[in-house]
């Protein structure tokens, strides 16, 4: 993929965005877009880097250090990027995550929080964190239930190295607008509720290429998109 066509398909993504925030009454410039550069190279980073994105999404956890190392070499420094961990957590690269990453929106079990409580480093600003839910409760997704969600928002807010900053979801795949909102709309409500005790909390991560609009028109305030951006995976996948 060219430097245009990254560049076309994010200025594009971003109109979308803001069209339907238009659309569902939302505040203009409110739902942040985080490009998702998993399976992608540091040269695509590189080339949305250059049309304005920022906030980038990676799932391995190997995949994503190499590319911030080459990223912020000399001769190619790309300053002011803020890594996103996306995927799911495994116990033995909480450490890496930990020292590397600035938001982490896959927290799903209270050995994890501890374990990135425990392995952040003293000297970075505390980790955000988002809580995953299975809206689906699907065997094949990460996340809990929007009770257990209560339970485990609170371990985090109790940390002074994590900031609990919101919720994350990946519904089930849905064609239909009105099930996809109607699938989002019990996280918002949790969401809405748990603001009232936690005053860090403003981030509703959820929504991706097929159902962003949905998702927007229910309160998110980060869709993840990375295919629309990038275009197909230069390489498959590594385990996270």
């Amino acid at each position: 993929m060219s430097t245009h066509s990254i560049t076309l398909n994010y200025q594009q993504l971003l109109a979308a965005i803001r069209e339907q925030e238009l659309i569902s009454q939302r505040t203009p410039g409110s739902v942040k877009l985080l490009a998702v550069s998993k399976t992608h190279g540091p040269d695509r980073v590189r080339e949305a880097w250059q049309v304005g994105a920022r906030d980038f999404g990676e799932n391995y956890v190997q995949e994503a250090l190499a590319k911030m190392a080459e990223l912020s070499a000399p001769q190619s420094a790309t300053p002011g990027i803020t890594w996103h961990f996306i995927g799911p957590i495994q116990s033995n690269k909480t450490r890496d995550i930990a020292a590397h990453f600035d938001w982490v929106h896959s927290v799903d079990r209270l050995k994890i929080i501890q374990r990135l409580q425990d392995q952040r480093p003293a000297g970075l600003a505390p980790l955000n964190v988002c809580v995953q839910i299975n809206l689906s409760n699907e065997d094949t997704k990460s996340g809990v239930d929007l009770q257990q969600a209560r339970n485990l928002c609170a371990a985090v807010a109790q940390q002074d190295k994590l900031c609990l900053r919101g919720l994350m979801a990946i519904p089930a795949p849905c064609t239909d607008p009105l099930l996809q909102r109607a699938a989002f709309r019990p996280l918002a409500a949790l969401f809405r509720e748990l603001q009232s005790s936690y005053p860090s909390m403003d981030t509703l991560s959820m929504g991706m290429s097929d159902d962003y609009a949905a998702a927007i028109a229910e309160g998110s305030t980060m869709i993840r998109i990375g295919t629309g951006i990038f275009g197909k995976r230069e390489y498959p996948g590594e385990q996270s």
